[in-house]
C-alpha cells in the first residue's frame, strides 16, 4: 500500500510546492509516520490523502524555520486542508516521470532519479538494474537532485517537442520499474506486484497521452504479455518456475489478447526495441507448450534487437535462442565473449545462463559449478534457493 501511493503523493507535493528534494524528504517522513500509526490505528479511509496532509505539514514546519518564512508560509497555508483530499485529487505521477527525465540531466541520471522517485526503488536496487556499484549510483542520484534544484523547472507535462525528447528515457524507466517488479533483484520475494502494477498503470496513461507512438504501444504490449504469465511463474514455495516448465493454462488469456490487439495496430510503423521484445513475447505466449515455441523466429528477432539495442542482457538472451536453434555449444561460445563484460561482473545472470546451457549440453559437473557460482551472486532469496537446488539436483 505505502509503496503504491508514495509516488503519487510525491508528485502532488512537487506540483504544489516545487523543491523536489524537500518534498521527497517530507514524503519519507510521512511514510515513517504511517508505518507506525497505521499498525495501531488501522489504515485510514483515504491513505493517499493522509500521507499528503502529513507530508505537507512536514514541509510547513520545515519552511517556517527558514529565513523566507512569511512568503513560503503564505503559499503553503492556503493549500493545506484537513484530510488532504484537495491536494490528492489529481494523479501527477506521469508528470513527475517527465520531470525526472528533464533534458538538463544525463540519460543515466534521468532514469536513476525516476526509479528512485517514482518506482520507490532503493539505491542498491537501482544499482543492480544498471549493473554498477551502489556508491556510483548514489552519487548519480544526488547529482541529479542538485541539478534539478538549481534550475527553475516547471512541474507540468512538457510540450510535444520536449515530450518527444524525453520519451525514450520515460520508456526506459517504466521498462526498468516493471522488470524490477517482475523479477526483484533482491529480497525474500521473487515478484513485487506493486511495481509491475504501477509500471503498467503509467504505461497505460502514457499510451492515452500519445496513442500513435508505436514504441509506447510496444512497451505496454510487452508488459501485458509478460504480466500474463505471472501466476505460473512461482511454485507453492515461491521459487521460480522456468518458462518451459510453466503451466500455460494459468496464463492470463485476456491480457494476451489485449496486448496482441494493440500491437497489431502498430503494423507498418517504425520498429524499435520494445516492439521487437513484444514480438518475441508474443511468440512465447502463442506457443501451446514449450516444444511448440518458434525458436528460429525468436532468434531472428534477437538478431534484429541486438542490432537496434545492443547490450549484455540482450546478448545473454540471444545466447539462449542460439542454443535452442543451433545447439548449446554455439550458445556457450557467445557467453565466452561476455566473460570480460564488466557490467555483468556482479550479476548472477551470466553464470545462471551458462549453467543452463551446460546442463543442456550434458556437462553435468560444469553445470553444477556454474549454478553454485550463480547462487553465490544472487541477491534475491528465491533465485538463490532455486539455483542452489538446481546444483544439488545435479548431485
Amino acid at each position: 500500500m505505502l509503496r503504491e501511493v508514495a509516488p503519487q503523493v510525491l508528485a502532488t507535493l512537487v506540483r504544489r510546492y516545487g523543491s523536489f528534494d524537500a518534498c521527497e524528504d517530507a514524503v519519507q517522513e510521512a511514510l515513517i509516520s504511517a508505518s507506525r500509526r497505521w499498525s495501531v490505528d488501522g489504515i485510514p479511509e483515504n491513505p493517499r490523502g493522509w500521507l499528503t496532509t502529513v507530508a505537507s505539514r512536514r514541509l510547513v514546519d520545515e519552511w517556517r524555520s527558514e529565513s523566507a518564512r512569511r512568503r513560503r508560509e503564505e503559499r503553503v497555508t492556503t493549500l493545506e486542508v484537513a484530510d488532504g483530499s484537495e491536494l490528492a485529487d489529481r494523479d501527477d505521477t506521469l508528470t513527475l516521470v517527465f520531470l525526472c527525465c528533464h533534458p538538463t540531466l544525463s540519460a543515466a541520471s534521468r532514469i536513476a532519479l525516476t526509479l528512485r522517485a517514482v518506482g520507490g526503488l532503493t539505491t542498491a536496487e537501482i544499482a543492480s538494474a544498471f549493473l554498477v556499484p551502489e556508491a556510483t549510483m548514489a552519487q548519480r542520484i544526488s547529482r541529479a537532485k542538485a541539478t534539478l534544484a538549481s534550475r527553475d523547472v516547471r512541474f507540468e507535462l512538457p510540450s510535444q517537442p520536449e515530450r518527444d525528447e524525453r520519451l525514450a528515457s520515460v520508456l526506459h524507466v517504466l521498462y526498468l520499474v516493471f522488470n524490477e517488479g517482475y523479477t526483484a533483484s533482491s529480497g525474500d520475494a521473487l515478484q513485487r506486484t506493486d511495481l509491475t502494477k504501477e509500471a503498467i498503470r503509467l504505461a497505460r496513461l502514457l499510451h492515452e497521452l500519445v496513442p500513435d507512438e508505436a514504441e509506447v504501444t510496444g512497451l505496454l504490449g510487452l508488459m501485458l504479455l509478460t504480466e500474463a504469465r505471472r501466476a505460473a511463474r512461482t511454485d507453492p514455495d515461491g521459487l521460480p518456475v522456468p518458462l518451459a516448465e510453466q503451466d500455460r493454462s494459468r496464463w492470463d488469456a485476456a491480457l494476451i489478447v489485449e496486448a496482441r490487439t494493440m500491437l497489431e495496430a502498430t503494423a507498418g510503423k517504425a520498429i524499435g526495441p520494445y516492439r521487437i521484445q513484444a514480438a518475441i513475447a508474443t511468440l512465447h505466449d502463442e506457443a501451446s507448450d514449450a516444444d511448440a515455441t518458434d525458436w528460429p523466429r525468436i532468434l531472428a528477432l534477437y538478431d534484429v534487437l541486438e542490432h537496434v539495442a545492443p547490450g549484455p542482457v540482450v546478448a545473454l538472451n540471444r545466447a539462449v535462442a542460439v542454443a535452442m536453434v543451433r545447439g548449446p555449444s554455439e550458445g556457450l561460445e557467445i557467453l565466452e565473449r561476455l566473460d570480460t563484460e564488466r557490467r555483468l561482473e556482479r550479476s548472477h545472470r551470466l553464470d545462471a545462463v551458462r549453467a543452463h546451457l551446460l546442463e543442456m549440453a550434458g556437462r553435468t559437473d560444469a553445470a553444477r559449478d556454474a549454478y553454485r557460482a550463480a547462487a553465490r551472486k544472487a541477491a534475491s532469496v528465491p533465485e538463490r534457493r532455486y539455483l542452489s537446488l538446481r546444483a544439488a539436483r545435479l548431485g
